[in-house]
């Protein structure tokens, strides 16, 4: 059986990953997490009594911590998705990204490149480092055209550079050491278990309370839309069958502006909760102060990853907000949790609150 290390596991796209690979069976599945504010192991609870999962804390930048967790399990993988992962967040405070997110994957790398060094030849055949990025590398698109896998990193926020900066480092160890490095870049993700700071479940959460539903600017800022299971299915072929020193760029081949989301997910709400006292929830949209450096449209071109490994999306938009919204109406306990101990839906990233720090 083979033994992969999951980096980040309690997180969202994370967990996720880790429930997959657990229910598929085939894999010992270590989860390496540092259980910062975002993590949640509550998102496991599925899978924390299988014999095939354990957990370890550990932060990423701590490296002996890491190279023990190595040379106690023999991963045969890496998957590497422990980031700090908000733009709001990262304007307010840059450091935290650049030290796990650069710094980290810095470590983690090393430590990679010295335990595959030492493995046998048909061992060190078949690892793999798979480290999972983001669209926002790339920066902002025009109306026109998608962001293919060659396309140039124009990072335009804080968290944006530091994962570009941990893409180019993971890229360097491949082509300098001979790491066999594997790199992927996906379009936002949506889905159960997300942490309420993010669009999506702020919004529906927002939309029970009967609270203004904040939008940005205009509304007209565009995303692709990635459901997380199709995401973490992508992950899987990627991992199993993508090619050493290769990118792929994961999308759910969904553009949609951020005002068009948010009135998809009113009208969602309407049919599941008919009786709701809100309705409309459109009435409680409130246009406010537009983010700081805000990337107008990211688009992704997914066509490699279909051609070449077969992998395509199964839940379109309609779908996966379905699921989606379902999901919070049912587990309110699992995100009520959050709001009384970690975030209250405050906005964040705001320059004009910065200037007296």
């Amino acid at each position: 059986m083979e033994t992969i290390i999951v980096t980040g596991g309690a997180g969202f796209i994370g967990s996720a990953l880790i429930r997959r690979l657990i229910f598929q069976g085939q894999y010992q599945v270590v989860n390496l997490d540092k259980l910062t504010y975002a993590a949640n192991l509550n998102s496991l609870a599925s899978v924390e009594n299988d014999p095939n999962y354990c957990f370890e804390l550990a932060d990423i930048c701590d490296g002996p911590a890491v190279s023990r967790l190595f040379d106690k399990y023999q991963p045969t993988a890496i998957v590497h998705l422990a980031a700090e992962s908000h733009v709001d967040r990262s304007i307010e405070g840059p450091g935290e990204f650049i030290n796990t997110n650069i710094v980290g994957t810095y470590n983690l790398l090393e430590i990679s490149f010295r335990y595959w060094q030492k493995l046998p030849a048909d061992a060190r055949e078949g690892f793999r480092f798979l480290h999972v990025s983001t669209d926002e590398v790339y920066g902002s698109l025009g109306q026109d055209d998608k962001f293919r896998e060659n396309s140039p990193y124009r990072p335009n926020s804080p968290y944006a550079a530091s994962k570009a900066s941990s893409d180019l480092l993971a890229r360097a160890w491949h082509k300098t050491f001979g790491l066999p490095v594997i790199i992927s870049n996906c379009s936002n993700n949506f889905g159960p278990y997300q942490f309420p700071e993010k669009l999506i479940p702020l919004m529906i959460i927002k939309a029970m309370a009967g609270e203004p539903l904040p939008v940005y600017g205009k509304g007209d800022n565009i995303r692709d839309w990635l459901y997380v299971e199709d995401h973490a299915e992508a992950l899987v072929t990627i991992l199993r069958r993508g090619r050493v020193g290769n990118t792929y760029n994961v999308g759910g081949n969904c553009e949609l502006t951020n005002l068009e989301i948010i009135h998809k997910l009113c009208k969602e709400m309407r049919a599941q909760m008919p009786k709701s006292p809100h309705i409309p929830y459109t009435q409680l949209v409130t246009f406010v102060n537009d983010r700081p450096g805000h990337d107008f449209r990211y688009a992704i071109d997914c066509s490699k990853l279909q051609n070449e490994l077969g992998w395509k999306p199964k839940e379109n938009i309609d779908s996966g907000l379905a699921k989606t919204v379902s999901w919070y109406i049912q587990n309110r306990i699992w995100w009520q949790d959050i709001l009384e101990k970690k975030y209250r839906g405050e906005r964040l990233g705001l320059i004009e609150d910065l200037k007296d720090t």
